[in-house]
């Protein structure tokens, strides 16, 4: 079992670092084609690619004597469809927010969503201890130094990426809720294509397509729908089944710290020291509102 729990924590450890380093794929293939576009293409990609992965794990599953595969429902389809719709806003609102603000930036805001979905919780019911409320306050402070600059002005993209922080939060709700009741890896086929079909729309109405860009976006696009949805989703799922919830959002929690060290390596992007100091007390903030000791109801 302990064996078990520690390959999780790698597991997880390698998604973070791959959704962090995709924010760099993400601004990159941006120079080239529109952000829609980019989306679009990157989460069809990732369909296409899960696409034979399920058909080999059902042919597997009809030659042995394990149960078979849950086929597709309505039930699936609706749950499957609803994520990727929130999926949609979600990664759209930080596409088109890398536009206005930095790697660094979009990815520790995007990492707000480990404090808002507890905050989330609050309307459906759940009960959300101190830690929460600590936690939150050190991460909205952390993100005013982070995010504010001279002349006390907020980038107009780290509004974006806090509004899709928000719609992030009600994904990992609906994850939560659905992944439960249906087979996880058909349920992120249906949510990698209603994201794909409305990306793909988005860009036709509001986006010039060419050719030539988007074989020019290439090596981002394939980067971002390989690695970044294809075998980031996938070992997220893979690892969360033996893994504590706890330890699973502050070790996924990690791609913030992964997208600012990217963002230094790969482009070049510095921070003033009030900045690290916004991300500290960010990532602080996380990790408070998941260590602090909850009260036990019997």
């Amino acid at each position: 079992m302990r064996s078990h729990a520690l390959r999780a924590d790698l597991l997880m450890i390698i998604t973070a670092m791959i959704w962090g380093s995709a924010f760099v794929a993400q601004r990159l293939g941006m120079d080239s084609i529109g952000p829609f576009l980019y989306s679009g293409l990157r989460f069809g990609l990732a369909a296409l690619i899960l696409l034979p992965v399920l058909r080999w794990l059902e042919t597997r599953s009809s030659n042995s004597t394990r149960a078979p595969l849950e086929p597709l429902n309505r039930q699936l389809l609706r749950g499957g469809v609803l994520m990727g719709l929130a999926l949609a806003l979600g990664i759209n609102l930080q596409q088109v927010g890398l536009l206005f603000t930095s790697v660094t930036n979009s990815g520790f805001i995007t990492g707000l969503y480990v404090i808002i979905v507890p905050l989330l919780g609050l309307f459906i019911g759940h009960k959300t201890g101190l830690g929460i409320w600590l936690g939150a306050s050190l991460a909205v402070v952390g993100m005013f130094l982070l995010s504010v600059g001279d002349g006390f002005v907020v980038a107009s993209g780290d509004w974006l990426q806090l509004a899709g922080a928000f719609v992030w939060g009600v994904h990992v709700l609906l994850v939560g809720f659905f992944a439960g009741r249906h087979d996880p890896l058909r349920l992120a086929l249906v949510q990698f294509i209603t994201c794909a079909v409305i990306s793909l729309l988005l860009a036709l109405i509001f986006e010039e397509i060419q050719w030539q860009s988007i074989i020019a976006a290439g090596p981002a696009i394939l980067y971002g729908g390989v690695f970044g949805v294809a075998i980031g989703f996938t070992l997220q799922v893979v690892a969360q089944k033996d893994a504590i919830a706890s330890h699973a959002a502050i070790i996924l929690s990690l791609e913030a710290v992964f997208a600012a060290i990217a963002g230094a390596l790969l482009l070049g992007e510095t921070l003033e020291l009030r900045g690290y100091f916004g991300c500290a007390l960010m990532f602080a903030g996380m990790l408070l509102a998941q260590l602090w000791p909850k009260k036990h109801t019997h």
